[in-house]
Parts: structure tokens; sequence; C-alpha cells
């Protein structure tokens, strides 16, 4: 019985912090778009990940100089 003393205010100390989060995660936008991000995996538009993609395969950076990174053949 004595150690209910202990778990009630913990518990509520929980929920206090887990009420405040939630409204945090409200307020920062969060919850704004929720299908975006489900169809971003699908789109493959990010210049930034193609000049990558084609820096391992050519072996040069992007401003025509070679890259220091090995090509995939020889890793």
């Amino acid at each position: 019985m004595n150690v209910l003393y202990l778990l009630i205010p913990v518990s509520l100390v929980l929920l206090v912090l887990a009420v405040a989060v939630f409204f945090w995660a409200v307020r920062s936008g969060q919850f704004d778009d929720l299908e975006t991000p489900a169809y971003r995996i699908l789109m493959d538009t990010d210049e930034r990940r193609r000049r990558e993609h084609d820096t391992t395969r050519t072996g040069t950076a992007a401003n025509g100089q070679p890259s220091d990174e090995p090509d995939d053949e020889h890793r």
C-alpha cells in the first residue's frame, strides 16, 4: 500500500510530461502534413542525391575534379 504513495505522483508527472510533449509537437507543426512524407520516398527528384550518385559512378566531383572517394568497383 505504501508503494501507491510513490507510484501515483510518478504517474501524474509522466502524464503531464506526455501532454506537454504532445502540445509542443502540435504547436511546432509536426502534424501539419501527414501525406507528403509517405510519398516522398517514392519520388527521387533530389538534385543533391543525383549529383552524389553521379560522383560515385564517374569518380569526379560536381566541379569536374577527380573525387577522393574510390569507385564502387574498388570498395
